[in-house]
């Protein structure tokens, strides 16, 4: 079986920039030297507009304030629209107002008696109007995990009537592309067109004026659908969009949704392609942009988020901690609400080292088991212990008995009420199982929220970084452990926790989903140096030598490209309309298919699987 390596990293969420870590470093700031912070200032500070030459105290200052979570900036807490049905009366006098021709009702009341006016027709009304009557009020969540201040992706190339999401989408899938230190181009030249798989989507489609909620809204407000609206909202867009307009692939494609767990599930997807050998390169993520008031208030109905009255109440203050909205297994609130994209390259091994490219881990398997029967489809089941313990079982499996002690688990921590205890009970359970007796576990969400569909994928990026820098980040955002915790086997990190110089002390860390509707999933993903002794006992030394020869020009590439990028001058790939292939750019034979775009012939099947039927 071969190795599904990590090979690219990339996208952007409200801690800033994936490739390079500079996310992951945003939340390790208050101890990180300043030689390594020092790059992810100036990556923040170019892509929120705040400074072109050096970074001063005060840029930095500006940029803490304009990450992680904070107030809302997507859209303003204090003023959200809000209509009311109305009857209006005026008794025994009559309601006159004036309109356009163009905006009367095809179907006139009977009550209303109409004198045209040019252009306009004056209107007036006996008896009773039915109207809508505009409101503004504050919404009672303002804490959000948005991009950081001041950055519009759409700016970097023709974005034109994008929603938000795939916006994210062409960031994301550029900045780990960018990453891969190798060209795509290159990449091309050593494996057939359809050898590429990708797997992206959004858990809760792109939702924004340009998309769903647009064209949903449009015949209430007076607004119009384009011809844009519906084919952008659909759910595996970020994937269509990466295909057609970022890496002109015809390999495979698609997104597998589950709720929360979405990121994992488009992984696995990955991951078994690499496996058996359909794919040699297969991008995996997601894209959502969840912090809209409208999509916002479905999830407080339920109880789900943590509402400024709740937080207020829990410090006894009067004002609202929005930099502590999320505290994962201490006394809380609920979740909150984040957007993200994330993106991870993943490369047949031989290929891999081929190449020379760099290789961050490996992603061993992603367990996905659901709930079974449930008194409420939102509540927490059983599959996840399934999922943890499958996972945990693999990591001793390939690890051994000492091996599965050094790993630590980047928890689903959401910081709900409900979350606390149940996951804190999985994660010890399986921890007593497998005799560990202190597993560190971290939460990022109290960082930078819940992107929802790309959740994981933050979680992924930010463990990655443990063994370029040595730390995993502590929950910060809280000061004690909540008495209904289980955590008698468990390490629940408060300060950032030492790996090890490069994270050396961790061989392996798990990462954990729980969807609403019971979608489960856990991830097994090894370390770097885990990756490189597994692979050179298959190789051999000389192979490795020869590997790692390669992947020092890779090396330099890829830091080129990361100052390049710090600077502000990195590339977005996105290519509308270039390189289009149609009906005369199809050669065929009863043994291959050959597409004028790319050098590779697309072998077809010829041999019956199914002999042994016959």
């Amino acid at each position: 079986m071969k190795l599904p390596l990590i090979v690219g990293i990339g996208g952007i969420n409200a801690a800033g920039r994936s490739s390079g870590f500079h996310s992951y470093k945003r939340m390790l700031a208050d101890i990180l030297p300043a030689s390594d912070m020092h790059s992810t200032w100036q990556d923040l500070a170019h892509r929120m507009g705040l400074a072109e030459g050096e970074v001063t105290e005060s840029v930095i200052e500006a940029i803490q304030a304009g990450t992680l979570i904070r107030r809302i900036e997507s859209f303003d807490p204090d003023r959200v629209l809000q209509q009311y049905k109305a009857e209006l009366s005026a008794g025994s006098d009559q309601i006159r107002f004036t309109l356009r021709k163009s905006k009367l009702p095809e179907h006139i009341p009977e009550n209303w008696q109409l004198e045209e006016s040019g252009s306009k027709v004056h209107v007036t009304v006996t008896g009773e109007l039915d109207a809508l009557l505009a409101d503004y009020k504050p919404f009672p969540v303002s804490s959000g995990g948005n991009i950081p201040r001041g950055f519009e992706p759409g700016k970097l190339y023709n974005s034109r009537f994008h929603p938000r999401g795939l916006q994210l989408t062409v960031y994301g899938a550029s900045d780990a592309l960018n990453s891969l230190g190798v060209d795509w181009d290159e990449v091309l030249k050593h494996i057939r067109p359809d050898e590429i798989s990708v797997y992206a989507g959004s858990g809760l489609a792109q939702i924004d004026d340009q998309s769903l909620a647009g064209m949903v809204a449009a015949p209430l407000t007076g607004g119009r659908v384009s011809s844009k609206m519906m084919a952008l909202s659909l759910a595996e867009m970020p994937a269509d969009f990466i295909n057609g307009y970022v890496i002109n692939s015809v390999g495979t494609t698609g997104t597998n949704m589950g709720a929360c767990a979405t990121f994992l599930y488009n992984l696995r997807q990955g991951l078994l392609d690499i496996q058996s050998g359909q794919a040699k390169v297969a991008i995996v993520g997601n894209a959502e942009a969840p912090v809209v008031s409208e999509i916002m208030e479905g999830f407080r109905v339920m109880g789900a988020l943590a509402q400024d009255e709740e937080l207020r109440a829990l410090d006894n203050s009067d004002t609202v901690d929005n930099r502590r909205a999320c505290r994962p297994f201490s006394d809380n609130a609920g979740f909150t609400m984040a957007e993200s994209a994330q993106f991870a390259v993943l490369m047949d091994e031989s290929l891999a080292l081929e190449l020379g490219v760099n290789i961050y881990g490996t992603a061993a398997d992603v367990f996905i088991n659901a709930d079974g029967n449930k008194k409420s489809i939102s509540a927490p089941g059983v599959g996840n212990y399934v999922t943890v313990a499958k996972a945990a079982a693999l990591a001793q499996a390939i690890l051994g008995p000492d091996g599965v002690k050094k790993t630590f688990v980047q928890a689903h921590g959401t910081g709900t009420p409900q979350n606390r205890v149940t996951e804190s009970h999985i994660l010890n359970e399986v921890a007593k199982t497998f005799g560990i007796s202190n597993w560190p576990v971290t939460a990022i969400k109290s960082y930078i929220g819940h992107s929802m569909s790309a959740a994981a994928g933050d979680q992924l990026m930010a463990s990655l970084g443990v063994w370029q820098y040595g730390w995993i980040p502590g929950i910060k955002t809280i000061d004690h452990i909540a008495d209904d915790v289980h955590q008698s086997n468990l390490n629940i990190l408060m300060d950032h926790y030492f790996a090890g110089t490069a994270g050396d002390d961790m061989q392996g860390v798990i990462i954990n989903a729980k969807g609403f509707g019971g979608n489960n999933a856990s991830a097994l993903v090894l370390s770097p140096q885990q990756t490189l002794s597994m692979l050179e006992k298959k190789y051999g030394e000389a192979a490795m030598a020869e590997y790692l020869s390669r992947n020092e020009k890779v090396r330099d590439i890829i830091a080129e490209r990361d100052l390049q990028a710090c600077r502000g001058e990195e590339e977005i790939r996105y290519s509308f309309g270039e390189s289009v292939m149609d009906e005369s750019s199809v050669s065929l034979t009863q043994e291959s298919i050959r597409l004028s775009a790319f050098g590779e012939a697309i072998v077809l099947p010829t041999v019956n699987p199914y002999a042994d039927y016959q």
